[in-house]
């Protein structure tokens, strides 16, 4: 099966910081969860994908075209969503779709209503008056409006309250089994994988510590368990226990 997303080696420099040599791939009508703690360089990751930040080398292929050839082809079959996008705050939402249609070929308005009603969106309402909740939800109706095959989010739950957080995962899923559609999102929260994802990205300063799908995944940091591990490794202590173990690695004398 042809991947939706596949990154190949990238590779972007910063003073301080290097993303380096970056690579996974994500199938269709998967989630794929792209984890790290903070300054890990996950959103350097999806910007150099998207082509915000280019990168030094390597290459992004999605739908089976060279992105950065074929950018503005590739950018009308996805959705992207940023966590705390506070885009003209002052405007209606009936006013900023009007805007957003118009960049979409594949613009369906009977999609877009159809998500409204979904998600309780009020049109008539600012956009800084939406809950962060209901403004990762007004994005993705955008983003699904034009059948947006790939999904790219960045935190998307990020300062959300628990049970929006949890309505949020649901609907992911709901994208995902429903729509022909596949989802790359970041995340720092261990939990929001734990419930929605299919595959996991790791990575740890700059660099993929492993990508696989979730089972394989979790079985391959087995060797972390300690004699008094009785049960299988969260997702959370794999990370606490990587990230410890790489601290002492560079404090080692």
């Amino acid at each position: 099966m042809e991947a939706v997303l596949s990154v190949q080696n990238i590779h972007k420099h910063y003073p301080g910081f290097t993303l380096d040599n970056v690579s996974f791939s994500l199938a269709p009508n998967r989630i794929m969860g792209l984890i790290g703690k903070n300054g890990a360089g996950k959103s350097t990751t999806l910007k150099a994908i998207l082509n915000m930040v280019p990168p030094e080398t390597g290459s992004i292929t999605m739908f089976q075209k060279n992105f950065y050839q074929h950018e503005k082809e590739c950018k009308q079959r996805i959705g992207v969503v940023f966590g705390g996008v506070n885009f003209y705050p002052l405007k209606k939402l009936s006013a900023i779709t009007a805007i957003t249609k118009k960049f979409y070929v594949n613009w369906d308005q009977v999609q877009y209503q159809k998500y409204i009603r979904l998600f309780a969106l009020d049109e008539r309402k600012k956009f800084k008056e939406l809950s962060n909740g209901m403004k990762v939800k007004y994005l993705l109706a955008l983003a699904l409006s034009h059948h947006a095959e790939l999904l790219i989010l960045d935190e998307p739950t990020s300062g959300l309250d628990p049970v929006s957080r949890e309505e949020l995962l649901h609907i992911f899923r709901r994208i995902v089994e429903n729509e022909n559609c596949s989802i790359l999102f970041s995340t720092h929260i261990t939990s929001d994988l734990d419930r929605c994802t299919d595959d996991i990205t790791y990575i740890q300063n700059g660099q993929v510590l492993l990508s696989a799908d979730k089972d394989t995944f979790l079985r391959s940091f087995e060797h972390l368990k300690t004699p008094e591990d009785t049960t299988p490794l969260t997702l959370e202590e794999i990370m606490l226990r990587t990230e410890r173990s790489q601290w002492n690695d560079n404090t080692a004398v």
